[in-house]
């Protein structure tokens, strides 16, 4: 097998780190390759002096070999990793070196284990919905794990007419809206105030941003939905962000969302539930009147 390491120069890497992580590819006789930006920092911090062979460019293609995508660091640099895979059948896992690490399978303790369950054809993956997303003059669709968001770009409000499967839902009156995937309830809309979902659910949501409309709550769709956003900005322009990904789209563009027809297989931790997760990472356990 052949483990596709993907990172970013500036996620806090640790020499300790980087020599257990390529001890355990030689214990276990796992072929590798690393991205540009990251071969400088291992070299540096390890003193080493990389094959050319072993350095792969701006994607992420398949050579024929069983392969693994593992990206090192936090739930950006798995959304960096998986769009510069062109492979979506190639299954990802990720080592938390970041923060929350939401969408990450292992944290730095766990790597031993992670790389055991590699060797042992134990670790599970979760097939993950994308996002297709085409606007403008623009042929070639992106995708997008997490979620679509329009934002305002000028300091005024932006309205966008949002309208499902050709159906007015809403002019949203604010900073933006967001459509977002069960995988990105937990990123972005979240913290917009969307519900957090399961990541087996098919469903959508849409998510209004600072809505002007105090009524404006988000709303669950099916993931059959084909869904429209047209941009009424003030100033003649709107940002358009495909997960850490950002464009600049000018007034009355249309953009056109929906399923996507390939998904991302994504290794889950082993004996953690989603429920689970979130019982850790949201840290729901605390009693802030303590």
């Amino acid at each position: 097998m052949k483990i596709i390491l993907f990172s970013r120069p500036q996620i806090d890497h640790r020499a300790d780190d980087l020599e257990r992580l390529f001890s355990l590819l030689e214990r276990y006789g796992f072929d590798y390759a690393l991205n540009e930006e990251f071969a400088p920092v291992v070299e540096s911090l390890l003193g080493w002096k990389l094959d050319s062979a072993k350095i792969y460019g701006q994607s992420i293609e398949a050579d024929g070999t069983e392969s693994l995508l593992l990206c090192l660091g936090g739930d950006g640099t798995l959304l960096e990793g998986v769009h510069r895979l062109r492979d979506k059948s190639m299954p990802v896992a990720a080592i938390n070196f970041g923060h929350l690490g939401f969408l990450t399978s292992a944290t730095r303790d766990d790597v031993e284990e992670l790389f055991e369950h590699i060797s042992e054809r134990k670790l599970k993956f979760q097939k993950r919905t994308m996002l297709e997303v085409v606007w403008g003059e623009r042929k070639e669709a992106l995708k997008a794990l997490n979620e679509v968001a329009v934002q305002r770009l000028e300091a005024t409000m932006v309205k966008i007419e949002t309208r499902v499967d050709s159906q007015l839902v809403a002019q949203y009156n604010g900073d933006g809206v967001i459509v977002s995937t069960p995988t990105g309830s937990t990123a972005y809309s979240l913290s917009a105030g969307g519900p957090v979902v399961a990541p087996e659910c098919g469903c959508f949501l849409l998510t209004p941003l600072a809505p002007h409309n105090f009524g404006m709550r988000p709303v669950v769709l099916p993931d059959s939905a084909e869904i429209s956003l047209t941009i009424n900005a003030r100033h003649g322009r709107a940002m358009l962000s495909i997960d850490n990904n950002t464009y600049t789209v000018e007034n009355g563009t249309k953009i056109d969302i929906r399923r996507a027809g390939e998904h991302i297989l994504l290794a889950v931790p082993h004996n953690i539930s989603f429920y689970e997760a979130l019982h850790s990472k949201m840290m729901w356990d605390i009693d802030i009147r303590n």
